[in-house]
């Protein structure tokens, strides 16, 4: 493939702009949610006697909201495809931004008993309904944005926005931690970031709200009505499409949650590392799944992006194989190496996804197809990864989550053998 000239247009740069802010703030908020679980709901919102316990429900409060993405994907990829891009990554920007901000008000057990958690799932929910319609809304805003020769480099912006929303959840944590006693982090600290969310989402706001609709859209609108159910139009005649996309996305969020939520639980906990030492160390490796982003949307336009999708499983395959190994070596330099490593190869399976789960639908029924398959391929690869995770250190240490890595990354590696996308020569 042969890179056409660099596009230079203001409208690229705002539509590029609003893509990765858009999704960094979706991501600053799912991120401070998987933190926040990792580091003090069990003990606030889930009393047990056992801090593993505590540490296992605070997981599957985790979970709750990628139970609701595929529930949003289908909502706002109904109105996504019917009335356009635009208003709808507006409306789901402001329902996770919500959500998020409603939690920094919750009470704790000790205050409000089972209603305390009961709240805190429901906004959860409210967080992944909103990310369900994000993803999808953002990457086409990219990819349908882009010039020729430049898919995947666009796609990837909407990618980027994935380090940017975990350095800035990361890194605000880090900094109460250092600033704050435990005690103070624990009585009120940790309400901040969710507090903060707000001047986020506002920021998002303001960039999307200057966009127009993208041209693919307004072309598909221009030949025909658009469908009226745009998921049962989906299912009827691009179900092998969604089948596909929604394995092929399995092995990014696997081992995106074992090297972020996971890996910080087990440090902190079973390895007893200081907290704010090792937020610091996950804060350098995410910056190898940037570097690894941009690479993959370079090699993507250069060859393609399930090319580039099937070596990011290959890579995984050999990360599930050092997982115990550095993880387990009583070195921090080592763990940090990992999950550079891990991280890197992260890039690989995740930025092109910008550009190629798009291209497996035709416009009419692209944001449903791509927020479909994206969410739904999050439940199975990411939905219960850590409390499963943690529950196969507990009883048999960390080889058994390396296995479990290696083959969420086989069965992506499969899917997308057997799928080609409709411009994949």
């Amino acid at each position: 493939m042969t890179a056409s000239a660099a596009p230079t247009s203001n409208s690229s740069h705002r539509v590029l702009l609003a893509s990765l802010v858009g999704t960094a703030v979706e991501f600053y908020d799912f991120y401070i949610y998987a933190t926040a679980a990792s580091l003090v709901f069990g003990p606030l919102f889930f009393p047990s006697h056992s801090a593993s316990m505590q540490l296992l429900a605070s997981y599957a409060s985790l979970a709750v909201a990628f139970f609701a993405r595929p529930v949003g994907a289908i909502a706002f990829g109904h109105f996504g495809d019917r009335i356009g891009r635009k208003s709808t990554l507006v409306a789901s920007l402001m329902l996770m931004g919500g959500s998020t901000l409603l939690i920094a008000f919750l009470p704790t057990y000790q205050m409000a008993g089972w209603l305390a958690p009961a709240l805190l799932c429901v906004l959860r929910f409210g967080q992944g309904f909103g990310l369900g319609g994000e993803w999808g809304g953002a990457a086409l805003l990219a990819v349908e944005n882009a010039p020729p020769g430049w898919k995947a480099r666009f796609g990837m912006f909407p990618q980027l926005g994935a380090p940017v929303g975990f350095i800035a959840a990361n890194g605000l944590f880090l900094i109460l931690g250092l600033a704050l006693s435990p005690e103070q982090f624990m009585a009120w600290g940790w309400r901040l970031p969710f507090l903060a969310s707000a001047v986020l989402v506002g920021l998002g706001l303001w960039v999307r709200l200057k966009l127009t609709e993208t041209p693919a859209f307004a072309a598909a609108l221009a030949h025909e009505p658009p469908p009226a159910v745009p998921l049962a139009e989906l299912l009827k005649r691009h179900w092998r499409e969604t089948l596909g996309g929604t394995f092929a996305v399995v092995c990014c969020f696997a081992l995106f949650y074992l090297t972020t939520a996971f890996a910080l639980g087990y440090g902190a906990k079973t390895l007893g590392y200081d907290r704010q030492l090792f937020l610091a160390v996950q804060l350098f490796a995410i910056l190898f799944m940037a570097g690894g982003i941009v690479a993959s949307g370079y090699w993507s336009d250069a060859t393609t992006p399930r090319r580039v999708l099937m070596a990011g499983c290959a890579m995984t395959v050999a990360a599930g194989a050092l997982l115990p190994v550095m993880m387990g070596a009583g070195s921090l330099a080592l763990i940090c190496a990992f999950l550079s490593a891990a991280l890197f190869a992260m890039g690989f399976v995740y930025g092109p996804l910008g550009s190629w789960l798009p291209e497996l639908f035709p416009a009419r029924v692209r944001y449903t197809g791509a927020s479909m398959a994206f969410n739904i391929g999050g439940i199975i690869g990411g939905g219960l990864t850590p409390m499963v995770a943690t529950a196969l250190a507990a009883q048999g240490g960390l080889v058994p989550v390396g296995i479990y890595l290696a083959v969420a990354a086989a069965i992506s590696f499969v899917a997308l053998v057997l799928l080609k996308t409709r411009t994949d020569a």
